[in-house]
């Protein structure tokens, strides 16, 4: 159905959408190019929420030359007003006569009304073109859309045998500085980081993108059951970043001298997380929040709870050649499981990569959402 030149198109515009991957959230990553056969008259993406969408930055470079085009989106344009005018409304003025999208917008407000309003005003409309690769790219926006919670991506920082930490709970650095980068550009592209109290209490991370400029930091989530978070803890004191604090205390006095702060809010017990953390209804709750990509760096008590709770959806593991022996800390801490030699893999490796001496394992499990 789709020619090459629609496919090296749309491969133009899904490489424009991924350079928003930095900056788009909570909204979607969308890329457009509009074009007379191989010819590109205008070409733009998003950048950022509540600035303009790909259609209208790719029309505004395009001018007249968009009448009689072709547009490929990497997403169903918008059809009604939100903090911008409707894409697909700009796209009919602008006399375009085809428009070709990736995938159809999952969000209610659109869900086809796009296409929908395109083909009434007798433009051509077609999607499914390279759909596997948009969804990809946008599968933190899918998951909290069509799932209700966040993409997942468990970070780990391990040795050669497997320990993430000394004995009394030292860990800088197990990896080098090319790992240690790499990781800035996954929380560059996270929603928001998840850890938990034991690594803010013996670590003291502050969860931000430090490498290179961004137009946003990641929101930090801290489960803090007790409350027990330093005031002068980086996630509290360093106000660059946003800090989302889930406890049980139910004691707002308790929680005054955190609100005090803008930067930082807090999640209780009154919001449904149950007499102790249910970590299916926090994810609940940041889908609700905006937070689509969610990043866990975390200790092996986390680690083990979100995938024992099979809320894991990708693992990503940086293995240092150095081997720290017993009784260092573990990865995960998991009964021993005889059975699992027989089964077929729960993961499957998507890449390998080499960091100077370190190597990155990718691995994800197959979700809906992807399929």
């Amino acid at each position: 159905m789709f020619s090459d030149t629609d496919i090296q198109m749309m491969q133009n515009a899904l490489a424009l959408a991924r350079l928003g991957r930095f900056s788009t959230s909570p909204n979607p990553r969308v890329g457009c190019v509009i074009a007379h056969g191989r010819q590109i008259v205008g070409q733009g993406y998003h950048v950022k929420a509540g600035e303009p969408h790909a259609e209208v930055h790719a029309l505004r470079q395009a001018g007249a030359m968009a009448r009689g085009a072709t547009a490929y989106v990497t997403l169903e344009p918008c059809s009604h007003y939100g903090r911008t005018p409707p894409c697909a409304k700009a796209l009919i003025e602008s006399g375009v006569t085809r428009v070709v999208a990736a995938i159809t917008d999952p969000n209610p407000l659109v869900a086809g009304k796009g296409l929908a309003m395109l083909a009434e005003a007798g433009i051509q409309t077609e999607s499914g073109l390279l759909e596997h690769e948009a969804r990809e790219l946008n599968r933190g926006f899918l998951s909290r859309i069509e799932r209700n919670r966040p993409y997942v991506r468990l970070k780990c920082a391990a040795s050669l045998d497997g320990k993430t930490a000394l004995s009394d709970g030292q860990s800088q650095w197990i990896t080098g500085e090319a790992a240690r980068n790499d990781v800035q550009q996954m929380r560059a592209e996270s929603c928001a980081i998840l850890t938990g109290i034991g690594t803010v209490l013996t670590d003291n991370p502050r969860l931000n993108v430090r490498a290179f400029p961004t137009l946003r930091q990641p929101v930090r989530v801290v489960l803090d059951s007790q409350l027990r978070t330093p005031l002068d803890s980086h996630v509290v004191s360093d106000s660059r970043s946003p800090t989302l604090i889930v406890t049980l205390v139910n004691d707002e006095t308790r929680w005054q001298p955190y609100l005090a702060r803008p930067h930082i809010n807090i999640i209780g017990p009154s919001e449904s997380i149950g007499q102790r953390i249910d970590l299916n209804r926090l994810l609940t709750i940041l889908a609700e929040k905006g937070i689509g990509e969610l990043m866990i760096e975390a200790g092996t008590t986390l680690n083990t709870a979100f995938l024992q709770a099979d809320l894991v959806d990708e693992m990503v593991l940086y293995q240092s050649p150095k081997i720290l022996g017993n009784p260092s800390k573990m990865l995960f801490d998991f009964s021993e499981r005889p059975d699992i030699l027989q089964q077929e893999p729960q993961w499957q490796s998507q890449a390998v990569e080499i960091l100077d001496a370190d190597i990155k394992w990718t691995l994800t499990r197959p979700i809906m959402i992807l399929s």
